[in-house]
């Protein structure tokens, strides 16, 4: 042999030998097996066969269970064989491929102090998990999933520094009566059932028309007019003539005069002067503001034309324009705030009277209708309001502030504190919003901590846990 071939054997049998060595301190074999490994190890280099190898070795490190191709290529053989070039295959044995046994132990379970680790996960976030720890393609490690942790797949841990790095914070959800308030754009009413409007029962003439204008304020029997009808002035000369024979007929007589229109207090004077006027005073039937005047000086009025209109300003109403859903907790009865562009600096009091059945096909708002005092006259008919309504019953209900509730559309979720730096999500059923608080009807229950800042960061990262969990699984059952 020439100087350079044993050269070269000599570098051959020293790279094996090392390599058994290596193999030695990690398996714990013996002295007497080295020599043997060794053997194997310079046949396999210089392509002999690897049913030659001693049978000790092959049970140490395990059955040959298959053959591949020595440069590596995507060819494999059940039994010994061949290359074209006359290069042998080279065995793989058990120990250096995937374990069948389902008894043998699980290679996931490894042991980090007193936590076990399941598997590990792509530290970027991708969908890659592995079962024994590796480097991604940035030389980053990837992070162990422990057993306690996927437990609860969709739960986040998270470290106190992290915690004050992020700026995570909790509220605990309490149970008090919910203070909601409604606002609404109102407008200036009359008082319906505060209008009155002056008219004849019988034709008459205007004569004459008292010092009386639209806006002009009037008391209650005050006069405002003086008219002639031939029909008032027939009745009241039957009256009294009925009074002066002292016939029976003097009760219908006065009723007909009643019937006309004539006021009491105007029968009673002719009963008592036993003279039929001529004309006959129109009074006041109410104290108020004159809306409209229709009466003018020698007209003629035909019975049920409308010569006066009064009101009385004294209590106005507001209709507020209120979104169907926000009626839920309004009642009859329940306070009302009011304030006017055009009178700033003032807050007015009442409640409301009305909640009308009806929504409107357009606005999709019902209309809610409150008593206002206005005794001093200043709220003005048409008047624009801003209208604030209190609601809700006085129950009290589970909430918790409105920053903690994530609303994706379909569902919505709370991200619940369990301690020791432990979160996870939770579907929650809500109702209503009040005062940046929001109503939690199923879900959690009174004491509980749920984050009201950071939410998203968490809800992510417990989405990607549970998403991991999943793809790992399967691994983690064989």
């Amino acid at each position: 042999m020439s100087a350079f071939g044993k050269l070269v054997l000599i570098a051959v049998v020293g790279s094996a030998a090392g390599w058994v060595g290596l193999a030695a301190g990690g398996k714990g074999w013996t002295p007497a097996m080295l020599t043997d490994v060794a053997q194997t190890q310079l046949t396999a280099l210089l392509g002999r066969r690897a049913d030659a190898m001693p049978a000790e070795i092959r049970s140490a490190m395990g059955p040959i269970i298959y053959y591949r191709h020595p440069d590596g290529l995507a060819e494999w053989s059940a039994v010994p064989t061949d290359t074209v070039d006359g290069k042998a295959f080279l065995p793989v044995l058990a120990s250096e491929d995937v374990s069948f046994d389902p008894e043998a132990p699980n290679p996931l379970e490894a042991k980090i102090g007193e936590r076990t680790v399941l598997y590990y996960r792509h530290p970027m976030g991708l969908p890659d998990t592995s079962p024994v720890p590796k480097q991604d393609s940035m030389g980053m490690d990837y992070l162990p999933v422990f057993a306690d942790e996927a437990k609860d797949a969709g739960s986040v841990t998270v470290s106190p520094g992290k915690l004050q790095r992020t700026g995570v914070r909790t509220s605990v959800a309490v149970l008090k009566p919910m203070a909601m308030t409604v606002r609404a754009p109102g407008i200036v009413a009359l008082d319906e059932r505060r209008v009155s409007v002056i008219s004849l029962r019988a034709d008459a003439f205007i004569e004459e028309v008292e010092d009386v204008t639209t806006g002009s304020i009037v008391e209650a029997g005050e006069p405002l007019a003086m008219l002639y009808s031939p029909d008032i002035v027939s009745a009241a000369a039957q009256y009294v003539s009925d009074l002066r024979s002292g016939e029976g007929r003097v009760e219908g007589s006065r009723q007909r005069l009643a019937n006309l229109g004539v006021p009491v207090s105007v029968i009673d004077k002719i009963a008592a002067d036993r003279r039929a006027p001529v004309q006959i005073s129109l009074m006041a039937p109410r104290s108020g503001v004159v809306l409209e005047r229709m009466a003018v000086e020698g007209m003629m009025s035909e019975a049920g034309e409308t010569l006066f209109r009064i009101a009385d300003t004294s209590v106005v109403w507001v209709f507020a324009d209120v979104p169907e859903s926000a009626l839920i907790g309004l009642a009859d009865g329940n306070a009302a705030t009011i304030t006017f562009p055009g009178l700033p600096g003032e807050t007015f009091s009442g409640l409301i009277d009305k909640i009308y059945p009806e929504v409107d096909m357009q606005t999709r708002t019902a209309r809610v209708r409150i008593d206002l005092p206005n005794t001093e006259g200043r709220l003005l008919v048409n008047m624009f309001a801003d209208v604030a309504l209190a609601t809700g019953d006085g129950a009290p209900v589970v909430q918790v502030p409105e920053t903690s509730v994530i609303d994706t559309g379909d569902r919505q979720v709370v991200i619940r504190d369990m301690g020791e730096g432990k979160f996870a999500p939770q579907d929650v059923v809500v109702g209503r919003q009040a005062s940046g608080m929001v109503e939690i009807r199923e879900g959690i229950a009174e004491g509980d901590r749920v984050v009201t800042t950071s939410t998203f960061l968490i809800e992510a990262e417990s989405n990607l846990n549970a998403a991991l969990a999943a793809l790992a699984s399967p691994e983690a059952s064989e």
